[in-house]
């Protein structure tokens, strides 16, 4: 998730830079981002949760990663998006900070969506 929210972040403070991103399209940007996560979360879901199957001999444990890395892809895209939003509006450079919040967001989150979906669909856990 780290990557992809990074390409996000990267694209919103250079949108921001350039005068690209003006203040009130944050919720139609948001949107596009949500979007874009849940279909690149669903894609590399699918493939971390075929290779997982094929391991592990285990429908449960693909389920558990297609679901984390689809989650994880979709906060990555969140996060990526309302950091530098954040920041422009506190009146702070979010080519300056947006990096750090955005992996402690999706390391945290994709630590605790597998673990929380291991607890919930593994058998036995």
């Amino acid at each position: 998730g780290g990557n992809a929210g990074m390409q996000t972040v990267t694209i919103v403070t250079r949108g921001i830079a350039l005068g690209e991103v003006p203040k009130g399209v944050g919720w139609r940007l948001l949107g596009k981002e949500i979007l874009l996560g849940l279909l690149n979360g669903m894609a590399i879901g699918a493939i971390v949760g075929v290779v997982a199957f094929l391991w592990k001999h285990s429908p449960y444990m693909g389920l558990v990663a297609f679901l984390a890395m689809a989650l994880n892809m979709l906060a990555a895209g969140i996060a990526g998006t309302v950091i530098p939003l954040t920041l422009r509006a506190l009146r702070l450079d979010p080519a300056l900070a947006s990096s750090i919040f955005l992996t402690t967001v999706t390391d945290v989150l994709g630590f605790g969506f597998l673990f929380i979906l291991a607890r919930l669909i593994l058998p036995g856990i």
